[in-house]
């Protein structure tokens, strides 16, 4: 070495506080800090309901009645409500036939709140009938 140029020093890159990088002499870096201490509190939140569960593990029944009530418990809550929604369908469906069917029939009955349109119907077709002897 050049007795002439300035002794080696290790230099490393730091992270500024802004996030960019840059070559910084360790000596002249500050101290490091200790991060502030974090507090853990725990908190408990009620755990699901386990009745099913606890009544079969309690009868002595055992871990298939557990595995069939983890299991079948959601899966028979989701066919109920499949079953609901179709029956709720079914049950508009049959409401807008009887609201059609009765509206159809109130207008052409004569006797309805249907104007003078199902009356007339009515007279026109006895007349036909008349017409043919019958």
């Amino acid at each position: 070495m050049d007795p002439n140029l300035p002794a080696t020093r290790a230099v490393t890159v730091v992270q500024l506080p802004d996030g960019t990088y840059t070559y910084a002499d360790p000596h002249s870096l500050p101290a490091p800090q200790a991060p502030p201490q974090q507090i853990v509190q725990h908190i408990h939140h009620a755990p699901p309901d386990r009745t099913v569960q606890r009544l079969a593990l309690g009868s002595g029944v055992g871990a298939g009645a557990v595995a069939a009530g983890v299991y079948f418990g959601p899966l028979l809550v989701g066919v109920l409500t499949a079953i609901a929604a179709n029956l709720a369908i079914l049950a508009f469906l049959a409401v807008a036939m009887v609201w059609g069917v009765t509206t159809l029939v109130k207008s052409t009955d004569g006797r309805g709140g249907g104007g003078g349109g199902g009356k007339g119907t009515g007279r026109a077709l006895q007349r036909r009938n008349r017409g043919r002897g019958a």
